[in-house]
């Protein structure tokens, strides 16, 4: 079974997936991470010298790498599943399961705002509310990719911990 994680970015699917592998025994993959692995480059870079839509396409070949993957967790980029194919591509895998880690638009301000800097489709953003506004027009976009996943979880007001014994419940 390979479990992708979906959602928003500030969802928490990183940290969340890394913990839910480790309580599986399941092997675990961060998607930008892979990416960053395979190009030897930083998203933020990727994204600064050769822009998003070559990202986008970056993001497609390697998801299609992991397809398949058996006993693993792998956490998707907030956008992965909303560009090009990369739904259908989750949807249709054989042994597969998608779960959106759903959290308010408040609870992502809250936890991105002081990491933006980090994050190139945010870093240009000066203040909370400019954030707030550009995450509620993203996760009105986004949410009906989001939706269609196999399983959903709010995060709101959950520590890791919580959110993760919560799946477990879901999934077994």
């Amino acid at each position: 079974m390979t479990l992708f994680l979906v959602g928003y970015m500030g969802s928490g699917k990183s940290v969340i997936g890394s913990k839910l592998a480790d309580i599986l025994k399941y092997n675990y993959l961060d998607l930008d991470g892979y990416i960053e692995e395979k190009e030897g480059a930083t998203i933020k870079i990727i994204f600064k010298t050769k822009g998003e839509i070559y990202f986008r396409k970056l993001e497609s070949s390697y998801l299609k790498e992991l397809i398949g993957l058996n006993n693993t967790v792998i956490s998707l980029g907030g956008g992965t599943p909303c560009y090009g194919n990369n739904l259908n591509l989750i949807l249709e895998s054989e042994n597969s399961l998608s779960i959106y880690l759903k959290a308010s638009i408040k609870t992502l301000v809250g936890r991105l705002y002081q990491e933006r800097y980090k994050r190139p489709l945010i870093a240009h953003l000066e203040d909370i509310s400019a954030l707030n506004e550009f995450i509620g027009k993203h996760i009105f976009e986004r949410a009906p990719f989001y939706e269609q996943s196999s399983l959903s979880i709010k995060t709101d007001g959950l520590d890791i911990n919580e959110v993760v014994d919560n799946l477990v419940l879901k999934l077994f």
